[in-house]
């Protein structure tokens, strides 16, 4: 079966002076489905990585192919089409707007992937309803709490029905409790077939992925599953 992702040599350098190489020769491959975090201490490349497996930064060195699609050098226009049709994002900050409903700042995500306009409203319900919140969909986020906030971001990241569900520190908000559902939220999307890729420096966001990939000063090292 084709991976989900696979990265072959991938570099990245940022112009000087002087030059600056964040990522060195990364080689990585995840099946479909799977989920792997990835751990490393700041600054040693989980942005740039995470930046280039959303395609939102190009690599300068090697391969990036994403669902069997070479997405390193598509035009800007085309890698937009990609991510919004085919990656959903969660961050640590949920990035919600705050004088939009529940219900309004998931349907908005889909305005760049591609969904129908008949099927958008059916949708976003569903993805709410996905993570347990068809209940709060006509609140604003300033009234929910942060596990409210951060379930919202992943029914948003999720209504598209991306290939790859990508998590920047989804947890780093959040209290041990409430991460503790998060976390659950995502294995139970894994068990259902997503394919889910963590980034974070948590050591207790990392014991919860089947794969952990350590980065370190720009390099990969992978250690297995669990």
């Amino acid at each position: 079966m084709t991976p989900a992702i696979l990265l072959r040599g991938v570099g990245r350098t940022y112009p000087g002076p002087p030059p600056v190489t964040a990522l060195h020769d990364v080689n990585l491959t995840v099946a479909r489905g799977e989920y792997v975090v990835i751990v490393g201490p700041s600054g040693s490349g989980k942005s740039t990585l995470l930046n280039l497996l959303g395609l939102l930064d190009r690599p300068t060195d090697g391969s990036y192919g994403l669902d069997g699609l070479d997405v390193a050098e598509l035009r800007d226009a085309e890698r937009a089409a990609v991510r919004g049709q085919r990656i959903g994002f969660v961050f640590q900050s949920f990035h919600l707007l705050p004088h939009r409903s529940a219900l309004e700042n998931v349907l908005l995500a889909q305005l760049y992937g591609g969904t129908p306009r008949a099927r958008r409203l059916d949708a976003a319900r569903s993805a709410l309803r996905q993570v347990g919140l068809e209940h709060r969909t006509d609140a604003p986020p300033t009234t929910l709490s942060g596990g409210e906030r951060q379930r919202v971001a992943i029914a948003r990241a999720l209504v598209n029905r991306p290939r790859l569900l990508l998590c920047d520190e989804p947890t780093g908000n959040l209290d041990t409790a409430t991460a503790a559902t998060i976390l659950g939220l995502l294995e139970d999307l894994h068990t259902a077939g997503q394919t889910v890729l963590t980034i974070t420096h948590d050591p207790a966001v990392a014991g919860r992925a089947g794969r952990v990939v350590t980065i370190r000063d720009g390099r990969l090292t992978d250690e297995g599953a669990r």
